[in-house]
């Protein structure tokens, strides 16, 4: 029943063969540029921001390591085929056959979201959710994803925020203060 309805609403979502020029490009958009705002955001946050800023992108950067690796426990014990794998809708990108669910991309975006939001920074916590959003909507739009998928990746994205939030300060307090220091010694001349 479920797996029913994840499949009506992948083919409800997912791109018609005569998606026009515009909707394949947002999709593509959506879909597969939108993550390259993680790094570009831990890049210019650590390079640019204060130490408070810093230590927000440490966290963020090591809940999204922890959600990538329990994303991959959960592909070796439940390897749900991507809808291209079981001839299901369109496929409008090039993909690796592996596990679909939980998808990486959302949970990345989802985790930053939740980082974000654990750690105080509310408005920008709202823009990385609907950047999230709309990189699930792309995901299965482009043929790559399920819907599930994306649900899975926003739990494990949640769950794994909490976790590094509360368990995970002092492990990100020591890697922030060692890091500061070696980057000091490189920058202070």
């Amino acid at each position: 029943m479920i797996e029913s309805l994840n499949r009506a609403l992948f083919l409800s979502i997912n791109a018609a063969p005569d998606a026009g020029l515009i909707s394949v490009a947002l999709g593509l958009l959506c879909g597969e540029m939108l993550i390259w705002g993680l790094p570009l955001m831990l890049t210019f946050g650590w390079l640019r921001g204060r130490a408070a800023t810093r230590r927000a992108m440490l966290e963020i950067l090591f809940a999204a390591l922890a959600a990538l690796v329990v994303n991959q426990l959960i592909g070796m014990v439940w390897p749900h085929p991507r809808p291209f794998m079981i001839g299901l809708g369109r496929t409008l990108i090039a993909h690796t056959p592996d596990p679909s669910f939980p998808s990486d991309h959302m949970t990345l975006m989802s985790v930053t979201a939740a980082s974000l939001w654990l750690q105080g920074w509310r408005r920008t916590a709202a823009v990385w959710a609907a950047m999230a959003l709309a990189t699930a909507w792309g995901r299965i739009y482009l043929g790559v994803h399920f819907p599930l998928d994306m649900l899975g990746a926003v739990m494990v994205a949640c769950a794994t925020a909490m976790a590094c939030h509360r368990f995970g300060g002092s492990v990100v307090d020591r890697a922030h203060g060692g890091l500061l220091a070696i980057w000091g010694r490189l920058f202070s001349h």
